[in-house]
């Protein structure tokens, strides 16, 4: 273990580059990870939540990018038209707030929710702040867990509740992969 800290002590500028890309690979690992490392390195933790918030918020942004990008598209255009998905566009626009808290702490919604915002033409100076608040609170309640967690049980709390976290992810995705090749295989 202590290698592994002088190593990253050595290397900052990596860790954190890593934590500024990494929710653009994978969000909810991405969130763990910043938030279990500023609360196993206290010095840290300003920086360490500062540049997880930038990278989240812009992984964000980019999100909603591609949903104004996508107006131009034949074949999105005519998605749009279904009944289904003209209702979910007056939701994003009307309680666009909410929408957005709901879906930061919900996994699988955000990155549908964002591009359908940036689609649907939501006001992006709103999206913004609702984007930079959520992600705000996102990371620093987990760090908070995480923190008062070190605090009641020890060094190894952030591990394990870090390790705990990920795997209810996995578990949370594999449920959903396995229930959507299940749903196709029992389809009309």
């Amino acid at each position: 273990m202590e290698a592994a800290q002088i190593l990253m002590a050595d290397n900052m500028w990596a860790v954190y580059l890593g934590l500024l890309i990494a929710p653009f690979v994978q969000e909810d690992a991405a969130v763990i990870g910043a938030s279990s490392l500023a609360a196993s390195q206290p010095a840290m933790a300003p920086l360490v939540l500062l540049v997880a918030w930038v990278g989240l918020s812009a992984s964000d942004l980019w999100k909603y990018g591609i949903g104004a990008a996508a107006r131009q598209q034949a074949w999105a255009q005519r998605f749009a038209e279904r009944p289904s998905v003209k209702s979910a566009g007056g939701v994003v626009r009307s309680k666009l707030g909410s929408a957005i808290f709901a879906a930061r702490f919900v996994p699988g919604t955000r990155i549908a929710l964002y591009i359908a915002a940036g689609y649907f033409q939501a006001p992006f100076p709103r999206f913004t702040v609702f984007i930079l608040a959520s992600a705000a609170m996102l990371l620093t309640g987990l760090f908070a867990v995480f923190w008062v967690l070190g605090d009641l049980v020890g060094d190894r709390a952030v591990l394990y509740v870090s390790v705990a976290a990920l795997a209810g992810l996995v578990l949370w995705f594999g449920t959903k992969f396995l229930m959507s090749k299940l749903n196709r295989r029992s389809g009309p």
